[in-house]
């Protein structure tokens, strides 16, 4: 297939976090507010003139300061935002609003607040304490939380119109963002599919990487681009996978399963179009806010959430992917020392196992990918195993 419209546009902008597009919007008044987590409603950061930045740390390298501030038993993640703060790549923020769901991250933000690390005159930050289950008291406190760390921050110190309109502008803009994603996502469905796991890999984090209103049109473009593509005549994908996991902004894990000639068909991670990047129902029945925070937390699936009836949303959902999406089998992967997903690791494939003959692989991996040959060989087993499944599948039906 031809190039994707665009793509090395992305893919040039995903090479920095303070990216051309951040600092245009940046020049023209706009204030960046940097996040890390889902818990955090990113819509809420896209009020009038603020815009939101879902930070990471390309080109990574040494991790030596993080490891003596905050130990190597840090997920690489964590240590390596702490590194790029450190070395000054985050002082385009103006505010960064944190939650306290990750211990690690909250290290992170208490790091840089306390070192003095953004050099940034208009730099603040906020920390939520969300809740652990989703009821009327968790949802309330939530509220309350997003208003006094995120929202009156915003309004008090950077003028930023946080009214009922100017969420549901906010919003209406967000679902159009959103509205393409899941429109390309339908695409993975079919059995020789246009567009490959690295360009959705790539589409995915560059809409979390800039300002909602400057990629869209692009995204728009690109989107028109795929509606006119034509898959290559040879189908090339010898199996697919829904992919489960923690923090993953390295598109060159897909690059490995497109090695592997494995198709990402559904991708459940932090960065990843589900549930992220999918459209926000709202009413007039009821305050945008109160709406927003209430789609937040029904629709977040962190392994954090440790209620009987989140942990079998999770494993039912995953379930659910893997059969809209004809998935042949499921790949659950996991930051290096990330405490939540270690145990989420653990319980989710043997539920998956009991409920159904979907083949499950689990893998931790570190921060940065690059170079990662035991993972490009565990993938390639797995899909020789599936492929050699099939073989002796339809041998017995003949």
């Amino acid at each position: 297939m031809k190039d994707l419209k665009h793509i090395h546009y992305y893919e040039e902008l995903l090479e920095d976090a303070n990216n051309s597009l951040v600092r245009h919007a940046r020049s023209e008044g706009n204030i960046a507010a940097g996040y890390t987590c889902y818990y955090v409603p990113e819509v809420l950061l896209n009020l009038d003139k603020a815009f939101s930045i879902r930070l990471r740390a390309p080109r990574t390298g040494s991790l030596d300061i993080s490891q003596y501030y905050m130990s190597s038993f840090i997920c690489g993640y964590s240590r390596a935002l702490f590194e790029r703060a450190f070395e000054g790549g985050y002082n385009f923020i103006d505010y960064w609003c944190s939650s306290e769901t990750c211990q690690q991250m909250n290290r992170v933000v208490e790091n840089v607040h306390e070192l003095k690390l953004i050099n940034n005159e208009k730099f603040g930050h906020g920390i939520i304490d969300a809740p652990l289950k989703v009821s009327e008291h968790g949802l309330k406190h939530y509220i309350t939380q997003i208003k006094a760390e995120i929202l009156e921050p915003l309004n008090k110190k950077y003028g930023v119109d946080i009214s009922d309109d100017s969420i549901r502008k906010a919003v209406k803009e967000h679902n159009e963002l959103c509205a393409i994603f899941e429109e390309i996502s339908e695409l993975r469905k079919d059995e020789n599919p246009r567009i490959t796991p690295r360009e959705m890999h790539i589409l995915s984090l560059v809409s979390y990487a800039c300002p909602t209103s400057l990629i869209l049109p692009y995204l728009k473009e690109t989107l028109e681009d795929l509606r006119e593509r034509k898959a290559d005549e040879t189908n090339r994908w010898r199996a697919r996978f829904v992919v489960v996991g923690s923090e993953l902004d390295d598109y060159t894990f897909s690059e490995i399963m497109e090695s592997c000639r494995a198709y990402v068909v559904a991708d459940r991670y932090c960065f990843g179009t589900i549930p992220g990047r999918t459209r926000i129902p709202l009413n007039d029945d009821a305050p945008a806010l109160e709406q927003v925070c209430r789609y937040y937390l029904d629709t977040n699936m962190c392994p954090r959430f440790m209620s009987q009836e989140k942990v079998m949303q999770r494993h039912e959902e995953i379930l659910k992917y893997a059969k809209d999406f004809k998935a042949d089998g499921i790949i659950y992967e996991q930051a290096k020392f990330c405490d939540f997903w270690g145990y989420e690791r653990l319980i989710g494939p043997a539920y998956i196992k009991d409920k159904s003959d979907i083949p499950v692989m689990t893998v931790d991996r570190e921060y940065v990918i690059s170079g990662s040959g035991q993972l490009m060989t565990r993938v390639q087993a797995f899909v020789e195993s599936l492929t050699l499944k099939k073989k002796q599948k339809e041998r017995g039906k003949k």
